[in-house]
């Protein structure tokens, strides 16, 4: 499936002399998602070859297990989610460790999903359960994958913006991405966040409906990267411009045409990978959706992996909106130094260096804005007074224990 005319016809003196990788072998950490396409396409087409390197890819079964393997040595590098590197570095969850984003993997595709049950009770829309959590009786249970990963954030952020507190309103718990739909169907959970295909596979066996996508929250939001250790990339550093420049190429490949998307679709798929039926996938590999509701769409903002460089930029502002929310939320007791751990974990320099040998456009400034689903304008200059300027936040709680 690969278009050979994509890789660069002077990779030999990236194999040989002093650019050579200093480990050419790399142990590559992916979960059972959607978004790890680039790396499996990197992996298994070709992508590799002419820079020197082998790729083998490790499925794993939880983001706490990918995070203990990359922090053990035992993983070299991995497909992980943004917020998920923060709090590794943070100490939040383990012990802090330097870490480093190489490339940001996709944007868009996620999806919070509701039960059968609720769909039943006539809970179908955000209004119905912001009414439905505030009557009286057991709270809802919601999963998202990690706690500082982006799909807690994206609950949190979505649960606020239609003012159900999620650190009181309703109960969340931790469940890898697999495991969502086997969750929904024994009613261990109410509802979920996650990566594709598990919202779209949700819709297929009839055990849920997809109530928002997280690009409504957030259109063209950061969500996985390929991050490893700082430490990798001292040791290694011709390893990793190496390994950037090879997921580049074939996020590149995956987004060029609607040929390339479906057959990445189908690799995906294999139980090697992904394991889940193409149906599940494909739909909302392409961007059209179905609610479980009666309701599809060609999505404005689907899942992609590269749109000329912009997925693939690892923005300081992206980073440290992440932090903003761990302080929102009570993750981080103090402002940390925003801009200044940014700079530390984004490989900018190095992913420049990767960017423009493929001839890939870099911005000049590494901040972007954007508008999310409430109104609020992010755009990296002010995460102090951000993070505090939401009506519903950690402090909140208290404030409201206070006053009864």
């Amino acid at each position: 499936m690969t278009d050979n005319s994509s890789i660069r016809d002077d990779y030999l003196a990236w194999v040989g002399g002093s650019d050579a990788p200093e480990k050419s072998a790399l142990n590559l950490g992916f979960m059972a998602l959607t978004d790890s396409a680039p790396l499996i396409v990197a992996a298994t087409q070709g992508f590799t070859q002419p820079y020197g390197l082998t790729l083998n890819l490790k499925r794993q079964a939880s983001w706490a297990t990918l995070r203990d393997k990359l922090l053990s040595g035992e993983l070299d590098a991995a497909q992980m989610l943004y917020g998920q590197v923060y709090g590794i570095h943070l100490g939040l969850g383990s012990t802090a460790t330097d870490m480093a984003i190489l490339m940001g993997l996709c944007q868009n595709g996620q999806a919070i999903n509701l039960s059968e049950p609720l769909k039943q009770a006539g809970v179908t829309s955000a209004e119905a359960l912001a009414a439905h959590v505030r009557q009286a009786g057991a709270k809802l249970t919601f999963a998202q994958t990690f706690p500082t990963g982006t799909h807690a954030m994206w609950l949190y952020y979505w649960l606020a913006a239609q003012g159900i507190h999620p650190l009181d309103d309703v109960n969340t718990v931790v469940v890898p991405p697999s495991q969502m739909v086997p969750h929904l169907k024994a009613g261990r959970i109410d509802g979920f966040c996650a990566g594709g295909p598990w919202g779209g596979l949700a819709v297929e066996e009839r055990q849920g409906f997809t109530l928002a996508t997280s690009q409504m929250i957030w259109a063209d939001h950061p969500e996985k990267v390929l991050g490893c250790t700082r430490e990798f990339v001292l040791q290694y550093p011709n390893t990793a411009r190496a390994l950037t420049m090879a997921v580049l190429e074939a996020s590149r490949f995956i987004d060029a045409n609607e040929e390339n998307k479906r057959s990445t679709a189908q690799l995906i798929s294999g139980s090697d990978y992904v394991d889940a039926s193409l149906s599940a996938i494909l739909p909302r590999f392409l961007g059209h959706y179905e609610d479980g509701l009666g309701y599809a769409w060609r999505d404005a903002h689907p899942l992609r992996f590269f749109a000329d460089g912009e997925v693939t930029m690892p923005w300081l502002s992206d980073g440290i909106w992440f932090m903003t929310q761990f302080r929102r939320w009570g993750l981080l007791r103090d402002d940390p130094d925003y801009l200044g751990i940014a700079r530390r974990i984004h490989q900018l320099g190095l992913y420049r260096q990767a960017a423009e040998a493929l001839g890939i456009s870099v911005p000049n400034q590494p901040m972007r804005s954007s508008t999310l689903l409430d109104g609020s304008t992010w755009d990296g200059s002010d995460p102090v007074g951000y993070a505090r300027s939401f009506a519903l936040h950690a402090r909140s709680r208290r404030a409201a224990a206070i006053a009864l």
